[in-house]
């Protein structure tokens, strides 16, 4: 992610380079940040889209002080939403995410999948190994760190304990019909499960914006914000209020995504300090927490890219990489290596019955667990994809495809299988339940402390929360702040740093007002109206394909 923000910071023209070669590009006389207000403020300099982001600003700023100001009345309004959403709404997710990863698969497969993003004769800015590389740094994150462990083991418990009924309905939280008493199937299904949750569907979801907003910025010559995809429907107008409602939906979207993964983060962060130091795990460390990591982040977005957030990015790269390896190498080896290929079967398996979106038993799991993903990831996705747009210049949409779908998927997989299969195994080959019994939170350490160097790793696994959280919201200010001054790619720092501020402060909201509920509540909640415009954006995507010429 930080190579290319780093080319864009040094030279704003290639946020949106010039086709190469034959394209169909949209004739308009929109000028990137033609409608911005510039000033100076303070000794600040300001260049943003008054309506976009005096909107966007005020609306969060509210939230968050209602929020703050109500935290015992707004805690049961949080979780009223939550169940409403996902009790009413899970289908739609389920069945929107079925249509993203059926319009992906379908243009691998098409003439469609010969255009070539950037135009015809244009060539990749980075090597297949860099790509690689950056899209794995796009999948990895806070997410893996709290879920990988926490996620298969508990599966794996509700699988195995079977399914339970009370005056008709189930009541459990295991996936389809569960697996009760069998082991071996608990297994199986569990890991499926997991892998269902982080493996195409997610990826699905990025492709389709990615490719959305790369083929509209870099073939068809328009601002890299989400309005441009927008063009084919909405003509001029798209520069005036229906595309600022787009982007302001997206703005939302992404704040509310990022602050539920930094608040995922600072949970773990805090119960893990607490597991190793002693440190006691509550509000105030929490809040404590964010707002340390918070400056941290500032500092970072004054450095600026190069000598910010990449340098992180690299470190916490290959942190994460030593944290996978020495799982692998100390862990069940030859379990995790057979694993890896048996769990993939089972996903591909179970997966017809996982993505079914009517007519569900196991309404726990799909509400609980599936719709609060699916909206999740929604949220991430304009963040997500204006970073693989990026760096995607000069891939066919067939190759760009199924590298987004498939590298990503397999590295989860990986993961999982190996800290995910390794919890499992210490309950099942060692008879120990520490892992199963611990809080979501902090399973990642009670499966560590059973491996050797348990301080060294456990410090790791709280750096690698901590490191993600700060690559997270300076990245994220990033696109958000790109969004709110007008597609520009250069805009002044001050501004990137108050959206950094106002990401850690929605995460201490929501925390302080309904915890992991509130958190989940905020995804959901902005993940729908944003779903509707994804949904719209697909018919955009192909109609713009069509026009494009087709590589040979």
């Amino acid at each position: 992610m930080s190579e290319s923000n780093n080319e864009l910071e040094e030279n704003p023209a290639v946020g949106v380079p010039a086709p190469e070669g034959p394209s169909d590009l949209i004739d308009t006389d929109y000028v990137i940040g033609q409608d911005n207000v510039t000033a100076t403020k303070f000794g600040m300099d300001l260049d943003l889209h008054g309506k976009v982001f005096t909107i966007s600003a005020l609306v969060i700023l509210f939230f968050v002080i209602l929020t703050l100001a109500l935290q015992d009345s707004v805690a049961p309004v949080f979780d009223g939403m939550r169940v409403w959403l996902t009790s009413n709404m899970a289908w739609f997710f389920l069945l929107s995410a079925n249509i993203f990863v059926l319009l992906a698969v379908a243009l691998i497969f098409t003439p469609l999948g010969r255009v070539r993003i950037g135009g015809a004769h244009a060539s990749p800015d980075f090597s297949y190994g860099g790509w690689f590389a950056m899209l794995f740094a796009a999948g990895m994150g806070i997410g893996l760190m709290f879920y990988g462990v926490s996620e298969p083991i508990t599966h794996f418990g509700t699988a195995l304990g079977g399914t339970t009924v009370e005056d008709g309905v189930r009541t459990d939280w295991a996936p389809l019909g569960a697996a009760g008493g069998d082991e071996q199937a608990a297994v199986s299904l569990g890991m499926a499960a997991t892998i269902f949750h982080w493996g195409l569907h997610p990826w699905g979801i990025y492709a389709v914006v990615a490719l959305a907003l790369a083929l509209f910025s870099f073939n068809k010559g328009l601002p890299l914000t989400m309005r441009s995809v927008f063009y084919p429907l909405l003509g001029e107008r798209v520069w005036g209020w229906p595309g600022h409602v787009i982007d302001i939906l997206a703005v939302f979207a992404t704040l509310f995504g990022l602050a539920t993964s930094l608040g995922l983060g600072a949970q773990q962060a805090t119960a893990g300090l607490e597991y190793l130091f002693g440190i006691p795990a509550g509000d105030t460390t929490m809040v404590l927490l964010i707002m340390g990591i918070t400056a941290v982040a500032l500092l970072s977005v004054m450095l600026g890219v190069d000598k910010g957030v990449q340098r992180l990015s690299q470190l916490n790269m290959s942190l994460a990489f030593l944290l996978l390896a020495f799982v692998v190498v100390v862990g069940p080896t030859l379990l995790i290596a057979t694993g890896f290929f048996e769990y993939l079967l089972a996903y591909v398996t179970h997966l017809p019955a996982l993505s079914n979106p009517f007519g569900r038993e196991d309404a726990n799991f799909t509400q609980g667990w599936t719709a609060f993903y699916w909206a999740w990831w929604i949220s991430w996705s304009p963040f997500v994809g204006m970073f693989i747009a990026r760096v995607s210049r000069g891939r066919t949409v067939r190759e760009f495809l199924i590298a987004v779908l498939v590298i990503p998927t397999l590295i989860s997989v990986l993961w999982m299988t190996a800290l995910g299969g390794t919890a499992i195994e210490q309950f099942l080959g060692q008879g120990f339940s520490g892992v199963r019994e611990a809080a979501l939170e902090l399973k990642l350490f009670v499966m560590l402390g059973e491996l050797p160097l348990t301080a060294i790793t456990s410090f790791v696994g709280i750096f690698l929360v901590i490191v993600f959280f700060v690559t997270s919201s300076d990245s994220g200010s990033l696109v958000i702040d790109s969004i709110t001054a007008g597609g520009k790619v250069d805009a002044p720092k001050p501004q990137r740093m108050f959206w950094a501020i106002i990401e850690g402060a929605i995460a201490i909201a929501l925390l302080l007002g309904g915890g992991l509920g509130a958190l989940q509540a905020a995804a959901i909640s902005t993940g729908l109206p944003f779903t509707l415009v994804l949904l719209v954006a697909c018919y955009a995507v192909i109609r713009g394909l069509m026009s494009e010429p087709r590589a040979s």
